[in-house]
């Protein structure tokens, strides 16, 4: 009987605590999202797996030597996955509809105003005694406005690593639900009519222009604002090897090989941050509310500027387009196609709207840059 009382003590049934269910659970819906409503499956089923082996009573895989702890340290204090996963990023992006259509930086660059939206609003909070966020807590907690996963952790990993895990499932829970969230913003913001406009057709871009973008965008940024050089580095560096036509196979290891590689150790690092003890505080739920607000600032903002735009060019744009000005590469500009195909089955956004949801990728990152500068002294 002592064996048998011995070995019931020692499971994880006799130490587990609510909390650490209620994770679990967290988990499991993580995985449910993505395997049952393909919601960033590539991420979900990393990060969801790594939370519930995280809480597991007696499982020291994310705490002191353990691989997943080891590997956070690696990769993620460090900066390393993320600036990975930028360089895999920019291999994968054509710039051409952007560099076709320059009018849609502008649409990117308002979707951002999510961003600094939510850093007022989060030291608001803090100055009400509701929350309880430093400087460099609320610009980590503000960059889930740009939705882009990597950005988010990148910046909470320098300015906040004890809201790394919070921010991380924001940042990727509100792109998987991208196509959930954004519709009800796009119609409530434009009329039937405005749906309905046509675009024409974009124009060819050449090789030069595609090859010598990255390389410009890169000096431009990098010398005016040095903080958001490693994120754009790495994009620009990724783009460069796909466009430059003469180093295919570091392209195809970038886009395919090194970013899944990476992807699966950057989703268990995040999930091993979901321990109960560090995510069930009442400064996650408003990490989560917070993160939500940006969002949906992001998407009305670039929908707003869209409509502006219009009101000063004789060249009409779909003011749906401005919803892709968040960086959530490519699933915000399918979403602004779908909604504008309901409005006329002849409306074809998607390539109209990649240049948005590029510019929104350069915006954010610059965005992370401005944040990591103003509060690297606080």
């Amino acid at each position: 009987m002592d064996l048998v009382v011995q070995l019931w003590q020692a499971s994880g049934l006799y130490q587990i605590t609510l909390g650490q269910v209620v994770m679990i659970g967290v988990g499991l819906v993580l995985l449910y999202l993505a395997i049952g409503k393909k919601f960033e499956p590539l991420l979900l089923v990393t990060i969801g797996f790594g939370g519930i082996v995280s809480n597991i009573p007696g499982v020291e895989i994310a705490t002191g030597d353990g691989l997943l702890h080891l590997v956070y340290m690696v990769g993620i204090e460090t900066g390393v996955f993320p600036l990975l996963i930028f360089m895999g990023v920019g291999a994968m992006t054509d710039f051409g509809p952007l560099l076709a259509n320059p009018r849609t930086l502008f649409l990117g660059a308002a979707a951002q105003f999510g961003i600094f939206a939510t850093l007022l609003g989060a030291l608001g909070l803090t100055s009400l005694g509701w929350m309880d966020f430093s400087l460099k807590e609320a610009a980590a907690i503000g960059i889930i406005g740009g939705a882009d996963g990597p950005t988010a952790i990148y910046v909470a990993g320098l300015l906040a690593p004890n809201l790394l895990g919070a921010i991380a499932i924001a940042a990727y829970s509100y792109m998987a639900l991208v196509p959930i969230i954004q519709p009800p913003i796009m119609r409530a913001l434009t009329t039937q009519e405005e749906r309905k406009i046509q675009m024409v057709q974009l124009r060819e871009v050449s090789q030069l222009e595609k090859i010598l973008f990255p390389l410009l965008l890169l000096l431009l940024i990098a010398l005016l604002l040095p903080s958001a050089a490693p994120l754009l580095g790495m994009f620009c560096f990724g783009n460069l090897m796909k466009e430059c036509g003469v180093v295919d196979r570091l392209s195809d290891t970038a886009q395919n090989a090194l970013i899944n590689i990476v992807t699966i150790f950057l989703g268990l690092a995040v999930g091993s941050k979901l321990q109960a003890e560090v995510f069930l505080s009442p400064s996650t739920l408003g990490i989560l509310v917070l993160g939500m607000v940006a969002f949906a600032i992001g998407t009305a903002s670039g929908v707003l500027m869209a409509k502006l735009m219009n009101r000063m060019s004789n060249t009409p744009i779909n003011p749906l387009i401005g919803a892709a000005g968040v960086s959530a590469v490519p699933m915000a500009a399918r979403v602004v196609n779908k909604v504008g195909v309901e409005a006329n089955p002849q409306n074809f956004l998607l390539m109209h709207a990649m240049g948005p949801n590029v510019a929104g990728v350069i915006g954010s990152a610059v965005a992370a840059g401005i944040m990591i500068l103003f509060t690297s002294g606080t």
